[in-house]
């Protein structure tokens, strides 16, 4: 077995190189949509200054999806009893909640740290070992955070829209802190050996999946601009612990949508 908090330090390496890379070009395209268009130019959504190449990634994800991803999950949801996917899902949330308890320390919430130690705590004893989300039946519900949180609180702009192969909706900043909790955080997936995390890892996708399907039934319209307002709206929401006052993402109220797990 690893040691619990090993940690991955030529990861950090790759990661600083990441932030060096993406930070500054959302910082250009901020600087660059306050310059006038030059006349005759087609309008640039300054929230998705990308959009054309992001397009043509979501339509390969999505054929991917379709093709591979989606008939799995379909599969998983017919033969899997209700009982044992709720405990599924739940074993994965609560290896989140010392990613949940990192980021909270680091955003000096000491409530939310304390809520994120309570519910592992309880769901790993009490609950099964995370089968069991006993930690919301004692008041405790779960509290998300993670490292691109991190960074908006410390004030890190968000940066473009970013739709990347396999890896869907995301942001610079979102994939900043994506790559820092995955590699250098400390990580219940840490104590997990090889070759069983990558199965783990399988089931994990598969559920998550899974658990999508139900929402499909809410997308309307493009489903491109759906998913990319519900992925902004949704990363504005947790950013700011729910309190979205005025939502510049948002372009009609049929696409109003916090979607949990986009």
């Amino acid at each position: 077995m690893k040691p619990f908090f090993t940690r991955r330090r030529p990861t950090a390496i790759v990661i600083l190189l990441a932030l060096a890379v993406f930070l500054p070009v959302s910082q250009a395209v901020a600087q660059t949509m306050q310059e006038p268009a030059p006349e005759g130019s087609v309008p640039v959504d300054p929230k998705d200054p990308y959009e054309s190449w992001n397009r043509k990634v979501y339509t390969f994800n999505d054929t991917i999806d379709r093709w591979v991803l989606k008939p799995v999950a379909q599969t998983y949801r017919t033969f899997t009893p209700q009982l044992i996917d709720r405990g599924i899902t739940n074993f994965f949330n609560n290896l989140t909640e010392l990613r949940n308890f990192t980021n909270s320390v680091l955003q000096l919430k000491g409530e939310s740290a304390v809520v994120a130690a309570g519910r592992f705590t309880y769901n790993t004893v009490f609950g099964l070992g995370g089968l069991i989300d006993v930690a919301t039946a004692f008041d405790l519900p779960e509290r998300p955070e993670d490292f691109g949180q991190t960074l908006g609180y410390w004030g890190t702009a968000s940066g473009p829209y970013l739709m990347l192969p396999f890896l869907g909706p995301s942001t610079p900043r979102h994939f900043g802190g994506f790559v820092t909790d995955g590699f250098a955080l400390p990580s219940a997936w840490n104590a997990v050996e090889s070759p069983e995390v990558y199965f783990a890892r399988a089931v994990q996708i598969v559920d998550k999946r899974a658990d999508l399907i139900p929402a499909e039934s809410f997308i309307s319209g493009d489903s491109y601009t759906f998913v990319r307002n519900a992925f902004l709206q949704r990363r504005e929401f947790l950013i700011n612990d729910g309190k979205v006052i005025n939502d510049p993402f948002a372009s009609g109220d049929d696409e109003n949508l916090m979607l949990d797990d986009f």
